[in-house]
């Protein structure tokens, strides 16, 4: 589903990312892990537009996008699910799922502003399959509550529910469990599958290496900007190589 192909990112002297390459296969939740400062958001950010790559090509679907827009990218059905809160906080549940529909609608600008029967009908089609991401993510008996009042396990959820009313192809997670209890990360590992069941493709990115062992399919590694190895979870984290990204050698 996607390849990045010698993908590298100069900020100036500083290489954030230096000739990666890695697949995700359909239907594949691939995990990506690294030292603080390895490259992991900074690659998000360039499979999603939101910088633009100094070389190196990013393809979605056999189709080259490297350099894309933010919004053509989602509207071909990539999304970025920020780890930093993207939430309206004085808006309902339901709400701030229904603004997640902003770029699907098909009704002109002008109907919805003068709220014709076109617009309204597409209006209540987009708060009812709102109604049905919430009821799949399990947050259906609070689809009334103001988002500020969420705890911040049900927040990380909204922020997911939100991406998922763009109709996502491909979900890239970024540390979906940060900060969170042991109970709510043992409810997003199970509702991050049961989306993958759902045919949705994943990238996460995560330090939590108990959730990675659990969660993933493959794990790429980096460090420095550079792919360290890939490999299923039980090669990638018990290898020495990785453990002493991790921790240094003294630490081993």
């Amino acid at each position: 589903m996607l390849k990045v192909n010698n993908l590298t990112k100069y900020f100036g002297g500083l290489v954030a990312v230096n000739d990666v390459d890695f697949h995700v296969a359909k239907s594949e939740i691939l995990g990506l892990i690294g030292p603080n400062g390895a490259g992991k958001s900074t690659l998000f950010n360039l499979i999603a537009g939101l910088l633009k790559p100094t070389k190196g090509r990013v393809i979605f679907e056999n189709k080259d996008i490297t350099g894309f827009s933010t919004h053509e990218i989602a509207q071909l059905g990539i999304d970025l699910s920020f780890q930093a809160s993207t939430l309206f906080t004085r808006l309902s549940v339901l709400n701030n799922v229904f603004v997640g529909y902003h770029m699907r609608y098909q009704t002109r600008i002008w109907k919805r502003l003068l709220r014709t029967s076109s617009a309204l009908k597409e209006e209540r089609e987009f708060r009812r399959n709102a109604m049905e991401i919430l009821e799949f993510m399990g947050l259906k008996t609070i689809r009334d509550e103001l988002a500020e009042n969420l705890s911040h396990g049900d927040q990380k959820v909204l922020i997911i529910c939100m991406a998922m009313a763009t109709n996502p192809k491909l979900l890239l997670l970024d540390e979906p469990v940060a900060g969170i209890s042991q109970n709510e990360t043992k409810n997003m590992v199970k509702l991050i599958k049961k989306i993958r069941d759902s045919g949705v493709t994943i990238v996460v990115v995560e330090h939590d290496m108990k959730v990675m062992r659990s969660l993933c399919d493959r794990i790429v590694v980096l460090n420095y900007g550079r792919k360290l190895m890939e490999g299923s979870p039980k090669e990638v984290l018990e290898s020495e190589e990785v453990i002493e990204a991790y921790l240094g050698t003294a630490e081993i």
